[in-house]
């Protein structure tokens, strides 16, 4: 059977299940329908001739080259189609977007015809996705006097590509849809066990709100009553977007309720209409920034206040909400892009002048983020070319500098990385800035999304700027099925090329790592003034700061090595009092959280800013449990203060970690491996002579808020709790709800454990050990009353377990060992009453392969509680995921309920959680 007759049958069978055929991205399957198109009397003719138009994937896939020659061979009069024309050849090139096609129009461009040059320049002035060997040919064409080139090169430098576009509409009409109430997870728009389908948009949004078909009824039905008016999907008395990133959750908001890219590109959309109550989680906004979207932060429910301004509360100790206006399904509002405002009508209801930015307004009339910064770059290349200044087109980069005020550390990272600010001048918070990017981190579930965004871009090879760039195979490490089989060798071949150290290695040379990709850029990561970019949201590294983007952003700081953001607020959290000898580290993150919405009267400080934690004296491993949580948190990012003795050690742990990699032969042709160890040299060198001491900020540095922790209060484990029953639908499913240990009276039955995640370290192995081992001296024997089900998160986590003994103590007390020359292929439906140590990955904090049985209540170590994450719900009951501390989880299954605060004492009895004292030294500068 012919590729084409493959596709056709392909065509079929997604006919069965409500799709259109799939976007055609192979030059063998392109060119085999450009053939029927010559063909005048062939069958497929007319339908090839819609595939060939409509239906082929822009950028640099290998289909894009063939469609790019084959116009350019129409344009030539080579070949003749009488259904294209030349100006309609010319229209579909300029919808590829860079790559073959900006090859194709600078052939036509810098050709002999004169009148086809004309044409292809004029496509060329819209263009923006130019890369080096493209700005080169026009370069060399410009200085030979080419008049087509300096043409090209004067129009770039006065960037027509930008200033040429409509501007954006000053009144748009939305109407409302309330996609829940509270906050609002990414998995709703995106389920994580829908992650194998992101890279084909049409079969992945047939998952928007969990798969909820009546809900995606209501949303069609309601844009039938309005189809001259925008939906506006929202998080009514909650922030929209919590928990990750996730592009692929914008993708699908934006296929159901945005606008059409290009008539040329099925399933792509942009520019949706996102808002909450709390608005916007800020790495979820920063991917509506990269689709030309708009998120709003709408309050319309606010707190209640007495006469002297303190908060109202109720019967509970919540704050009073009233709500000062209505966004319920079916609202007609106005949105006034010029005066920055929300109408209902004439009456006005807020001002969203933050979603209206004069940078984010340039994301709006570019049709997305790539192409302001392609498009600054090349007007910056043009004039150099011409000997100029450049011309104030784009909206001036914001520059906060305010004389006498110190810098706190992220404002010095930044200061420290920023590129185009005016020289010698001292950046502060609320700065726009463009800063260069130390590491990137590419994860398996938007691998695949990151790989086609480099495509439609039309990059091919890694940024020089970036020390290195890590692509992990940990979500889908549970179950090796037909999917990954069928998505990850593919995604681990196009990042080995790309110039990333890959997980896998597509020559087979090393086995398989599945290691949690947190953990991997956490020792990745040798420099404390280092920016970081991972596409997960817990991209939040205990050395330098790190930031958790969606799949579009790390293929931006991959392609150019840079990424654009304002300089964010801090939090400086900084802690007094010792710790009691039974608590763990995972209870001081929890306390943080506690202790800081209590001290703000309810309000989270920490939402959209950096928090500064002054941890001090605690190596990267067991820091890096603060700086995960803190996506939960609803912080855009976090850093580490540490010790300069405390760096060290966690430098040379890294570099330690990092030689076993380049000894199992990731390392690549760049050696870029070999260059971080010599770079974490560098800098241990540094820190022993003083020349450079460790990042900490200025003692005159400015906080939006400080907040102090109480390590005296922390009297019992903390459990954060999704409080499935809450009457207030709102307060499900949020991390703020923080219990004590003994609010659950020893009672509550756990029908499953697991410890595992990026939230783990090797402690937390060795804890669990010395648990089992403490359980059978106390009695007699360890029996399971619930599954347990443990992932260590790095090989080198286990390899270092099995050297030091604590490995073989769980094989005894095991009753599953993950084997990686016969990985599973089918996810599990059940677990006994036993402990199962998995292979390292991400395992059940994803919820794409594993899950507990619908309706259990899991006691876990991982990041996510929300709603069908880890669990779902049954008919009889819901399912609801606590999180807690390593040894609260062990203990909970070895006795099928929570324990008591005497159980739990007698069971960690001699065991040191953590080592963690506040540190007595000033950690400012």
């Amino acid at each position: 059977m012919s590729i084409y007759k493959d596709y056709l049958k392909q065509i079929e069978e997604r006919k069965e299940q409500g799709l259109h055929p799939q976007p055609i991205d192979s030059a063998e399957l392109l060119s085999k329908i450009i053939e029927q198109i010559k063909d005048l009397e062939n069958e497929y003719r007319e339908e090839s001739l819609n595939f060939f138009i409509y239906n082929v994937l822009p950028g640099t896939t290998s289909a894009a080259g063939v469609k790019a020659q084959f116009l350019k061979e129409i344009i030539l009069g080579e070949s003749i189609v009488k259904e294209i024309t030349t100006s309609s050849a010319f229209e579909q090139l300029s919808h590829m977007k860079g790559g073959p096609s900006i090859k194709v129009l600078l052939d036509l461009a810098l050709g002999s015809d004169a009148a086809i040059a004309e044409q292809a320049a004029d496509v060329l002035k819209t263009q923006v996705f130019l890369y080096e060997a493209d700005t080169v040919r026009l370069e060399e064409a410009f200085n030979k006097g080419n008049k087509i080139a300096i043409d090209l090169i004067k129009s770039y430098a006065n960037a027509e590509f930008f200033t040429k576009l409509p501007e954006i509409e000053e009144k748009i009409d939305v109407v409302t849809f309330i996609a829940g109430v509270g906050d609002i997870s990414t998995d709703l728009l995106s389920p994580g066990g829908d992650a194998h389908s992101r890279s084909d948009r049409e079969l992945h949004g047939q998952c928007l709100f969990e798969h909820n078909k009546e809900q995606q009824a209501e949303l069609k039905a309601l844009q039938a009553q309005h189809p001259d008016k925008r939906v506006m999907l929202i998080a009514e008395k909650g922030t929209m977007g919590v928990g990750s990133s996730r592009m692929s959750g914008v993708n699908n908001v934006a296929l159901w309720t945005g606008i059409k890219a290009s008539p040329y590109v099925p399933f792509i959309n942009i520019a949706p209409v996102i808002a909450g109550t709390n608005g916007i989680s800020p790495i979820f906004l920063t991917t509506v920034g990269v689709t030309g979207g708009i998120g709003l932060d709408l309050k319309n429910w606010v707190q209640q206040k007495d006469a002297v301004g303190n908060t109202i509360r109720d019967e509970n100790g919540d704050p009073v909400l009233k709500e000062e206006y209505s966004v319920a399904t079916g609202t007609v509002l106005t949105i006034n892009t010029k005066e920055k405002k929300l109408y209902k009508g004439d009456t006005e209801l807020k001002d969203i002048s933050a979603a209206f930015t004069p940078q984010k307004m340039e994301f709006m009339k570019a049709g997305g983020s790539y192409a302001v910064v392609f498009g600054k770059k090349l007007q910056t290349f043009a004039s150099k070319v011409l000997g100029i200044d450049v011309m104030p087109v784009y909206a001036p980069s914001k520059e906060i500098s305010i004389e006498g005020q110190g810098l706190t550390a992220v404002e010095k990272i930044f200061n420290k990385n920023a590129v185009g600010t005016t020289l010698g001048k001292v950046l502060h918070a609320g700065s726009d800035v463009r800063v260069e990017v130390n590491i990137v981190g590419s994860q398996d579930t938007t691998g695949l999304m990151t790989s086609q965004e480099l495509e439609m871009m039309a990059a091919t090879v890694i940024s020089p700027i970036v020390d290195g760039a890590y692509q992990s195979g940990c979500h889908t490490a549970s179950v090796w099925d037909d999917k990954s089989k069928a998505n990850i060798p593919r995604l681990m071949s196009f990042m080995n090329d790309f110039g990333l150290i890959t997980g896998r290695d597509p020559k087979g040379k090393y086995f398989p790592m599945t290691d949690v990709i947190h953990k991997v850029l956490n020792d990745l990561t040798v420099g404390d003034w280092d920016i970081i970019i991972g596409g997960d949201s817990h991209t939040r590294m205990s050395k330098g700061v790190a930031f958790g983007a969606d799949s579009g952003t790390v293929a931006l700081a991959l392609a150019t090595g840079e990424a654009s953001m304002p300089i964010p607020q801090s939090v400086k959290v900084t802690f007094k009092g010792q710790m009691k000898s039974y608590m763990d580290f995972r209870d001081v993150v929890h306390a943080t959280q506690a202790q800081m919405l209590k001290q703000f009267g309810g309000e989270n400080v920490f939402q959209g800013r950096i928090i500064e934690v002054h941890i001090g004296t605690l190596t990267s491993d067991e820091a890096f449990t603060f700086t995960d949580w803190t996506a939960e948190m609803k912080a855009k990012a976090s850093i580490c203060i540490s010790e300069d003795d405390t760096l060290i050690e966690s430098l040379e742990i890294a570099k330690g970690r990092i030689q076993i990699m380049i000894d199992k032969g990731m390392d690549n042709a760049k050696q870029v491996l070999k260059g971080l160890v010599e770079k974490a040299n560098t800098r241990i060198t540094e820190l022993k002579t003083g020349i450079k001491p460790s990042l900490r900020p200025d003692a005159n540095a400015k906080y939006h808020a400080e907040v102090v922790i109480d390590l005296d209060e922390i009297a019992e484990p903390m459990i954060a709790d999704p409080d499935v029953n809450n009457e207030d639908v709102s307060k499900r499913y949020t991390h703020d709800n923080i219990r004590p240990l003994s609010y659950y009276g020893g009672t509550k039955k756990v029908d499953l454990g697991f410890v595992g995640s990026c939230m783990v370290h090797k402690g937390d192995m060795k804890i669990l050990a010395q648990m089992l081992k403490n359980v059978e001296a106390q009695y007699g024997k360890v029996e399971f009353k619930a599954p347990l089900v443990v992932a260590p998160p790095t090989y080198n986590i286990v390899d270092e377990l099995k050297a030091e003994g604590d490995w073989d103590v769980l094989v005894k007390y095991s009753g599953f060992e993950f084997d990686d020359n016969a990985p599973k292929g089918v996810a599990r439906t059940g677990y006994e009453n036993m402990l199962y140590l998995e292979r390292p990955g991400c395992n059940l904090c994803m919820g794409n392969q594993e899950k507990a049985a619908p309706g259990d209540t899991v006691m876990a170590t991982s990041t996510r509680l929300f709603q069908g994450r880890v669990v779902k719900d049954s008919g009889e009951k819901k399912g609801e995921s606590l999180l807690s501390s390593t040894p609260v989880v062990v203990l909970s299954t070895i006795l099928g309920r929570t324990p008591t605060m005497a159980e739990y004492e007698a069971a960690v009895d001699g065991i040191v959680l953590t080592k963690f004292k506040p540190s007595q030294k000033q950690l400012v500068r």
